[in-house]
């Protein structure tokens, strides 16, 4: 009797442990589980996503390639270029760090619409299709970061559809150079941009050469621009936007 009354006083004791342990044990499993880091995913490859490395002038894909990737600027600048039927290209788009490109496949492209030329020595992740679609449905923050840069594009994309229609080219030129010195943008812009030529910000703004040329050094006498092979942009330059 005795035993039995040891055994029904153990068995009660080690079910209380049980119970208090049971709560104590999800806690640990739950600090413990590691939050998704979307810096990690984008700066790393793995299951589904690569790391490429271009070198200056370089094409990452063409105009007419099948689309089946998104990409993702680490370091380095990237051109968006189109073509048409007659040969005249033009030039869409300058991307750096921390922008997204490709990723037309998402909604559906079979075919890249536009080419992608490195313009100095960069580096890309490259996201299959699947995997992007995977984790933007699994990860939130990724997917909150993906939407912030589709929404920043989209505004960008107006802003220079009025800028065209509105602004004088010696404004569309000032307006250039500072976005590609990542004005607006989070962290410090950059005071020297990589090593373009008058042709390309002619093809950006829509005008001439010559007219590029003239305003150039306008910018330069003026010290709003240093213009000796590569371009430095002082703050100054804003008030040729800023001017009405």
């Amino acid at each position: 009797m005795g035993s039995q009354v040891l055994c029904h006083m153990a068995s009660s004791a080690v079910r209380r442990l049980s119970v208090k342990a049971r709560p104590h044990s999800r806690r640990i499993a739950k600090t413990t589980s590691p939050a998704f880091d979307v810096k990690l995913f984008l700066d790393s490859a793995g299951l589904g996503r690569k790391l490429a490395k271009f070198a200056k002038k370089e094409r990452v894909f063409a105009q007419g390639d099948a689309a089946k990737n998104v990409m993702y600027i680490q370091e380095g600048s990237v051109k968006l270029t189109v073509v048409n039927k007659s040969g005249k290209e033009a030039v869409v788009a300058i991307l750096g760090p921390g922008d997204f490109f490709g990723e037309g496949c998402l909604a559906g492209q079979a075919i890249c619409m536009a080419a992608a030329t490195t313009i100095a020595s960069t580096t890309v992740l490259i996201i299959e299709k699947k995997e992007m679609i995977r984790a933007l449905h699994m990860e939130n923050q990724l997917s909150d970061r993906f939407i912030a840069h589709m929404l920043s594009r989209n505004i960008r994309v107006e802003e220079d559809l009025i800028d065209q229609l509105f602004n004088s080219s010696e404004k569309r030129l000032a307006r250039t150079l500072l976005l590609l010195a990542r004005y607006g943008k989070p962290g410090d812009p950059k005071s020297v941009l990589p090593k373009m030529s008058q042709d390309m910000l002619a093809d950006m703004i829509g005008t001439t050469r010559s007219r590029v040329n003239f305003f150039m050094n306008k910018f330069r006498k003026l010290g709003f621009i240093e213009y000796k092979g590569q371009i430095r942009i002082n703050k100054s330059l804003l008030s040729v936007v800023l001017h009405d």
